[in-house]
């Protein structure tokens, strides 16, 4: 089959989970020998790249702003489309899919699949007139679209509540580590050295990790504030750790400034900015307690990525994080720094119980999210 994937950055992804989801599921289709086209925008990949892993990489125009990019680079991308008559359009978000009635019209014989990654007008970065858009993409989902993909229950639940769609489930994908990556040795060190090491003075298991895009729902300064309290009421606990945030602005520039601004003063709380491969593996898999205080999600990639590792992963009490972390144990209340700050010192006075959380994450992942069965499940969606 030929097979469009629109809606997405890019790949190979350097930040997003969308992006991560679609590089999967394309180098599995690829591997059964489908051909697969993926729009990607030039800002977010390098201009040479145009085939990886026999995937055919397609730049087309956007307009970089925070509120037209993702639609005028859809738009361009469903145009370029038309002319290439794939089998399959999968159009991956419910923004995106406000295009997907174009094929429908041009493209009578081709079947067009919509993913609802996440509820996205439930952002806070989001204005009025931008929410109302998106809403109307969630309907335009269930009715241009000839199946409806939801990557959690509660999303599909939310479909066949809000619009009557009947959607099918699959979750996000993870491929999971055989080891865990570093130490690495390093040239003129005597002892092996993970790379956090090296360039932000972490110790393996001292330190707490988010990882994450910095926008206001994503809830880091919610973590921020958390950490700094846990530290003032148990300092002698928490003096050897450091808490490590991974990501930077997605049109989020003030935001982020006064995140970094907030913590300032406090050594003990790091900024990577983006970080991808081994060194976003090796932070991953030396962590001592992976958090994910977000106020929305749809099926929290990054969550699932902690779990690869063996990491325990503490979570806001949302609906779409209870999916994958059943245990009470991690969660929190959400938006509530109090509760947050709480739960870290409780989870950090128990290292048994997070060495044994993180090993069974890893039997949940490797049994329930596992890209070669979510890409059978897709593909069987594909045929049908």
């Amino acid at each position: 089959m030929r097979i469009a994937m629109i809606g997405q950055k890019g790949i190979p992804a350097i930040y997003g989970g969308i992006e991560r989801h679609v590089e999967e599921l394309a180098n599995e289709l690829a591997n059964q020998d489908h051909d697969v086209l993926v729009y990607a925008r030039r800002w977010y990949n390098p201009k040479n790249i145009n085939r990886v892993n026999g995937i055919k990489i397609i730049f087309t125009p956007t307009i970089h702003t925070k509120h037209l990019d993702a639609i005028a680079h859809t738009f361009f991308s469903t145009i370029h489309v038309l002319f290439q008559k794939p089998d399959i359009i999968h159009y991956h978000g419910v923004g995106p899919s406000l295009i997907s009635w174009i094929p429908r019209i041009f493209l009578p014989e081709t079947r067009i699949i919509t993913t609802a990654h996440c509820l996205d007008r439930y952002h806070q970065k989001w204005g009025w007139f931008a929410r109302l858009i998106l809403r109307f993409g969630e309907w335009t989902a269930a009715k241009f679209s000839h199946t409806t993909i939801a990557v959690s229950k509660t999303i599909q639940n939310y479909y066949l509540n809000e619009y009557k769609k009947q959607t099918i489930f699959i979750p996000n994908g993870i491929r999971t580590t055989e080891k865990r990556p570093g130490p690495r040795l390093r040239e003129n060190d005597k002892q092996p050295k993970f790379v956090g090491e090296n360039k932000w003075g972490l110790q393996s298991n001292k330190y707490v990790l988010m990882v994450s895009r910095l926008v206001k729902h994503k809830g880091a300064h919610y973590l921020v504030y958390a950490w700094q309290l846990a530290s003032r009421r148990y300092p002698q606990l928490l003096d050897d750790y450091k808490l490590v945030i991974v990501g930077g602005s997605n049109f989020t520039d003030e935001y982020v400034h006064a995140l970094k601004s907030s913590a300032i003063n406090n050594k003990n709380i790091v900024f990577t900015d983006w970080q991808s491969g081994t060194t976003l593996d090796e932070l991953y898999a030396n962590a001592g307690l992976f958090v994910h205080p977000s106020e929305n999600e749809g099926m929290p990639i990054t969550v699932l990525q902690a779990m690869s590792h063996a990491r325990p992963a503490l979570v806001s009490d949302i609906p779409e994080h209870k999916e994958v972390i059943t245990d009470d144990q991690f969660w929190f209340a959400n938006a509530n720094i109090d509760s947050l700050a709480e739960k870290i010192i409780e989870l950090i006075k128990k290292p048994a119980l997070l060495s044994q959380t993180g090993l069974e994450n890893k039997r949940i992942v490797e049994n329930k999210y596992n890209w070669r069965d979510i890409c059978r499940q897709t593909i069987r969606i594909y045929n049908n």
